[in-house]
């Protein structure tokens, strides 16, 4: 049996959850988050707490049963508690600003980099004197902020020479020696 699949997610109070079909809501006071699950899975509520059971020992269903389980704990966090990630620019002369929910970016090209963000996510950027601008990113929905977070990181990774570019706060890139001088 998935050992992810079958720990059993405990409702924190103030987050409803409702099983419609194969609809999983989780509604709680920052928002709700809405996610399909598979026919053939079984979403059981019993006592505030919720369980995910499949229906046999076939391959498929012991990946789904661990999935399912993985994403509705994700919601059900999001909604009581959020999440949120930080990167920081690492660069002399890289900035960041942002004016609602446009995100503007300084990153050594010949241009401004301008992103959009979703509605879903709440963005701060933070430039304080000789130390690297911080963008911190703020939502309910775990994967969504996943995946912009990364588009961020990806328009400058982190080089391994001098480790110049955007990375994850507490994120450490292994360094490469450079090129040594002849003697």
């Amino acid at each position: 049996m998935s050992r992810i699949g079958k720990a059993p997610i405990s409702i924190p109070a103030g987050v409803n959850v409702t099983v419609k079909d194969n609809l999983v809501t989780v509604k709680g006071p920052k928002g709700e988050l809405q996610q399909e699950i598979h026919p053939e899975m079984k979403v059981e509520i019993n006592d505030g707490v919720l369980s995910v059971e499949r229906p046999s020992e076939e391959k498929s269903f012991k990946s789904l049963h661990g999935l399912y389980r993985s994403l509705i704990n994700n919601m059900v966090v999001g909604v009581s508690e959020g999440y949120q990630k930080k990167l920081e620019l690492v660069g002399v002369g890289y900035r960041a600003a942002s004016t609602g929910q446009i995100l503007e970016l300084s990153l050594g090209y010949s241009h401004a980099i301008h992103i959009q963000l979703p509605k879903e996510i709440k963005v701060e950027a933070v430039t304080d004197r000789k130390s690297n601008p911080i963008i911190t990113l703020e939502s309910i929905d775990k994967q969504l902020l996943g995946q912009v977070c990364a588009k961020i990181r990806s328009l400058r990774k982190p080089e391994p020479y001098k480790g110049k570019g955007i990375r994850f706060v507490g994120e450490v890139i292994r360094r490469k020696a450079g090129k040594s001088a002849k003697v």
